[in-house]
């Protein structure tokens, strides 16, 4: 069953996706990077270092890149479409939390 779900071209499922791969790719750093840390304060570091804002975030998005390119090599256009859209909000997110810092 989900499998299927993984195979349909749809628009909401590439933004449902794009917002679970970075999410994904947060926790799955955390998990190979900071196990010393709490997630909580790992996140805290997250928001206040720019140098980790830059270097987890753009990690972070690799997630997403590698769903992209699944969806694209696999002619499900509409699914990509939805993960780049989120992609590029994720990017501009990373971009103003750095300049605000």
């Amino acid at each position: 069953m989900g499998k299927m779900i993984l195979t349909k071209d749809n628009l909401k499922l590439g933004l449902l996706l794009g917002l679970i791969g970075p999410l994904a790719g947060i926790v799955l750093l955390y998990l190979l990077l900071y196990p010393s840390f709490t997630f909580l304060e790992f996140l805290d570091s997250f928001f206040h270092e720019n140098r980790l804002i830059t270097s987890i975030g753009s990690l972070s998005l690799l997630a997403n890149a590698i769903l992209f390119t699944f969806y694209v090599n696999t002619q499900r256009d509409e699914t990509a479409k939805g993960i780049f859209i989120v992609t590029v909000f994720y990017g501009i997110a990373i971009i103003v939390i750095k300049l605000l810092n």
